[in-house]
């Protein structure tokens, strides 16, 4: 690596990080990636770490290094680089097109520039909706504990994790928390099916005590990332499409990170037979290489702001300046192709299996593994104190454990600044190219960490 004390200097003294205490960087240098390849990044040191986390938080999904993906949005660029969205542009057509295709039962997309944003956007479109067509009722958004939806306010005032909204509040009214899905922290003395059906239960309960009249949308993750990776129980999302359908309540998914082949399919709502009324997406659309997010509906809410062009307050009167931006879908298109071409999704499923079989033979070992658990190549360990008990192993030792990681040269996540008391989860998202080496390596790193601070 070339010399980079002034890039480190400049980091320094003026970049602010996100998610980031900037105090011990007073004194140690901030960590800088610099390239990238295939699964592999280096940092300034020139020291090499196998990914595991696909860029930190879920993103490159095709790895780093794709030059398809880098020659086709420098040609877009060069062509024709921005317009705001109020019109269309030849990649943004061209990937609408390609992603409806993918997602039946849908038709519209809508652009944007983050997954925040994109969920936001839903928000405003059923609060637009209730005015239009409920006399101003059915505002209220249902969200559901353990979920996190994004960093605006108004996306905060829909999560579900309350460490991630503490000191941010007053948060935006008409906001509703309804019960998680998880299984293995069990609200009730039920299993499988059953557990899943009464988890749904529980959503209906909650619009029967705010009033069906007064509830527009429920929003929920296919599969629950930053709260602990969590997938919900059989039974439970058929219950879920039903009460939706019995009470007018529009059903919206929020893919931001399980979408574009993380859990082996598509998009996570397609392993489990549900219809939505919103999709939104980001991180892995186009795998990092460019700005993108989207908020995908159905052609019948998309008919409800067509209306009267004499009447300047009947559409939907929203603006994302970069969802204008040409090198989002651009990037998107070659990203999907590459998924495609390579078959990623069945080595998603293939290597999430891999994973999944790994991990749960490392529990055989470690007691401190008290579930494993997940979809594709998206998958999460709980580390407990006690099997029987289920105490939440400690927050610093969780995060001593992701140390000792990034020690063997190996970069994974858990969950952090979440959920009160239960920041306890190894997190794993390898891109979707990951082969049965890696995964093979990041479990044995994981054997070694845990060895290193639990003991055993």
């Amino acid at each position: 690596m070339n010399d980079l004390s002034d890039v480190i200097e400049a980091d320094r003294a003026h970049v602010w990080h996100h998610l980031t205490q900037h105090k011990p960087l007073e004194t140690n240098n901030p960590r800088i990636i610099v390239e990238g390849k295939g699964m592999r990044v280096w940092d300034q040191s020139g020291r090499e770490f196998l990914d595991a986390v696909s860029g930190g938080v879920w993103t490159v999904n095709v790895g780093y290094g794709r030059t398809a993906i880098a020659d086709a949005v420098h040609a877009q660029l060069v062509k024709m680089n921005y317009f705001a969205q109020s019109v269309g542009s030849i990649p943004g057509s061209e990937f609408a097109k390609k992603l409806i295709e993918k997602m039946p039962g849908l038709s519209r997309v809508y652009y944007v520039n983050s997954g925040s944003e994109a969920n936001e956007k839903v928000f405003k479109m059923v609060r637009q909706i209730a005015h239009k067509k409920y006399d101003g009722k059915k505002t209220k958004i249902l969200y559901r504990d353990r979920d996190y939806h994004g960093s605006t306010l108004a996306t905060m005032s829909a999560g579900g994790q309350d460490e991630r909204v503490m000191q941010f509040g007053p948060l935006a009214p008409d906001f509703v928390r309804v019960p998680h899905c998880m299984e293995y922290r069990a609200q009730w003395d039920l299993t499988g099916a059953e557990y899943g059906r009464k988890a749904a239960d529980a959503i209906e309960e909650v619009i029967l005590r705010e009033g069906p009249e007064t509830v527009g949308l429920l929003c929920l993750e296919p599969v629950t990332a930053g709260g602990g990776v969590i997938e919900a129980p059989e039974g439970y999302w058929e219950r879920v499409q039903e009460i939706c359908k019995k009470y007018d309540v529009l059903l919206h998914i929020d893919e931001v990170v399980c979408g574009m082949g993380r859990t082996g399919k598509w998009f996570g709502y397609q392993h489990y037979g549900i219809k939505p009324d919103f999709v939104t997406m980001a991180k892995g659309v186009a795998s990092g290489y460019a700005a993108i997010a989207i908020t995908v509906t159905t052609e019948e809410v998309f008919e409800l702001f067509k209306d009267d062009p004499s009447d300047k307050l009947n559409y939907f009167r929203d603006i994302s300046t970069f969802g204008g931006c040409t090198a989002g879908p651009a990037a998107a298109l070659a990203n999907m192709q590459i998924i495609e071409d390579e078959n990623l999704l069945d080595n998603t499923t293939k290597m999430g299996e891999r994973m999944l079989a790994n991990l749960n033979k490392l529990a055989e070992k470690h007691e401190v593994i008290g579930d494993v658990r997940g979809k594709g190549l998206f998958v999460g360990a709980e580390l407990v104190v006690d099997r029987e008990t289920k105490e939440p192993a400690e927050e610093a030792k969780v995060g001593a454990v992701v140390a000792a990681c990034n020690a063997r040269g190996v970069i994974i996540g858990a969950t952090n600044r979440s959920v009160p008391g239960f920041n306890n989860t190894l997190c794993f998202s390898p891109a979707l190219i990951a082969t049965a080496d890696d995964i093979d390596e990041i479990c044995n790193a994981v054997d070694e960490a845990l060895t290193e601070v639990f003991g055993g």
